[in-house]
Parts: C-alpha cells; sequence; structure tokens
C-alpha cells in the first residue's frame, strides 16, 4: 500500500494496559447471548477479530473503567504519545477510512460521526467489559471505539498465514464495518433479536453481520484513491479466508461445524469482501437479504 501522502487519524487513545491475558470466566455463552458452542469454539473466537463477544451479551455496558485519552506512560519506555510505525500505519489506514465513509454518508445527505481507535498492549477495559488481545482486535458499539494490540497482526502474519499491510488493513476496515453498522443502527437491531433466538439461529444472524462488515472493508478498499499497489487484494482475500470459521476450526479440532459458525467460510468473507471492492457501494452489502 502507498501510505507516505495519507494522514494519520485524529481519533485514537494509548492505553497503557495491564499486561497478559486471561479469557473472562462465567459468560453467558447460549440462548440470548453471542452463542459460542463450547471451549473449542470460545479458543476460535480468541484468534480470530470481530465484535467483542461481551458486547453482544450484555456485560459491563455501563462504559465503566474505559480510560478517556491518551494515557501518560507507555510500556518499553516509550514516551507519552509516541508512535511505532505500525501504530502510525494503523491511524493513516484510519484516517483514509475517515475520508472515504465521509464522503460516502454525505452523498446521502447523512454525516459521518468517526470511531475511535483504542490501541492497548496486552489488556485493558472497554465500554463492553474486559478487552484481551487474545480475542483479537473488536469494536464495541457502546463506546463506539475499536480495540487493538497491534501484536495481533503478528499473528495475522505467522500463525495465519496472511502477512502484509493491506491485510492489516483489512483488519481495521472490517472494525470500521461494524462501526458503520452501529451508526446505521443494525447492532442494536441485531442485539435485540439475538435475545429472542436459538444458539444457532443466533450465530447464523452474527454471520450476516460480520459478512457485511467484510463487505464494508472492501467498499472502503474500493473507494481508496491511489493507495492500492499490486498484490494488496490479493492480500486482504487470504486474510479473509485466513479467519474463516472452518478455516480456525480444522485448525484448532480437526473437524468443521458449520452450527458453529459466528463469522462466517473463508469462502463466503472472501465473497463479500470482493463484492464490496467490486462495487464500491455499500448497498451491495445487504447480507440479509432484505432487498
Amino acid at each position: 500500500m502507498r501510505l507516505d501522502d495519507e494522514e494519520e487519524s485524529t481519533n485514537y487513545e494509548m492505553r497503557s494496559g495491564g499486561g497478559g491475558f486471561g479469557l473472562p470466566i462465567g459468560l453467558a455463552f447460549g440462548r440470548g447471548g453471542i452463542g459460542c458452542g463450547g471451549i473449542i469454539v470460545l479458543a476460535i473466537l480468541a484468534m480470530v477479530m470481530g465484535i467483542n463477544p461481551l458486547s453482544l451479551i450484555g456485560v459491563a455496558t455501563d462504559g465503566s473503567g474505559v480510560q478517556q485519552g491518551p494515557v501518560d506512560t507507555r510500556p518499553g519506555g516509550r514516551e507519552a504519545g509516541e508512535k511505532t510505525p505500525i501504530e502510525s500505519t494503523s491511524l493513516k489506514i484510519l484516517g483514509s477510512t475517515e475520508r472515504v465513509w465521509s464522503k460516502i454518508f454525505a452523498a446521502s445527505g447523512g454525516r459521518y460521526d468517526p470511531t475511535i481507535l483504542a490501541f492497548y498492549p496486552g489488556n485493558t477495559q472497554s465500554g463492553c467489559g474486559a478487552a484481551q488481545s487474545a480475542a483479537g482486535p473488536f469494536y464495541c458499539p457502546t463506546d463506539k471505539r475499536i480495540y487493538l494490540d497491534t501484536s495481533f497482526f503478528d499473528e495475522l502474519a505467522t500463525r495465519f498465514g496472511a502477512p502484509g499491510d493491506f491485510a492489516q488493513a483489512y483488519v481495521i476496515a472490517h472494525e470500521v464495518g461494524h462501526h458503520i453498522q452501529n451508526l446505521e443502527g443494525t447492532l442494536g437491531q441485531v442485539h435485540q433479536q439475538q435475545a429472542r433466538l436459538s444458539e444457532g439461529q443466533s450465530n447464523a444472524l452474527q454471520v450476516k453481520v460480520e459478512l457485511q462488515a467484510d463487505c464494508y472493508a472492501g467498499v472502503w478498499a474500493a473507494n481508496t484513491q491511489g493507495i492500492l499497489e499490486p498484490g494488496d487484494i490479493e492480500e486482504g482475500l487470504r486474510a479473509a479466508a485466513a479467519v474463516g470459521d472452518d478455516t480456525l476450526q480444522k485448525a484448532s479440532q480437526g473437524v468443521v461445524v458449520p452450527e458453529g459458525f459466528t463469522h462466517g467460510s473463508a469462502a463466503d468473507r472472501q465473497k463479500w469482501l470482493k463484492k464490496g471492492l467490486d462495487s464500491g457501494d455499500p448497498r451491495v452489502c445487504d447480507t440479509f437479504g432484505r432487498g
């Protein structure tokens, strides 16, 4: 990607984090929740990016414990406010999403309210509960923030076999896609529906949420000007396949259990990312089949 001329977003927070991680205990998975299917699937969710499961089961939705604004110190001896190269790249990507979505919203007579990217190492608190690096990047609709431990990008490259700056951009643009869904009211509607559904039905609905966010990521990429390079699209499609539910299930348990899908298969994630890429129009991203 050619990002040298891209301006960094100013909508971010630097958090000191707590170091290390541990999955939350006593999560209310099942009917009315995110509908995870057991410890194996929980481990898969801990590796893949998407909405924080806590945001869908109503844990700590009052936003308590959230630090507002940059913290005073950074780990590793860095000065306050000092950014790593990957943080700088992430903010350039975020800035690009802000410019693209502002134009798309304006074309429909609306105004885009940007999300905030919260960088943290290890763990922190979000408006949706505990934020832990083991769960991967996620968007919290309660405080309208994306939570990112940039060490996930190392995992994406080494464990998932999806290196490259556009693969990283896809991750961020996917989370911004969830923010778009929040602004549109989609996330709130889905949460209400999931409370009345069985575990399998709740999972199926969550897949539609994730695939639409993939499509919105493609819409962003299609509307960027001059930053994509040869091979970037392939990087994004490779990343989409690497975090498909079937890919992760096969790697972790040796078998694929479609009823346990919460993000979509590798093929479906690639399909919807490409739909957005090919059209550049968010109207093609109707994974819910509403018209």
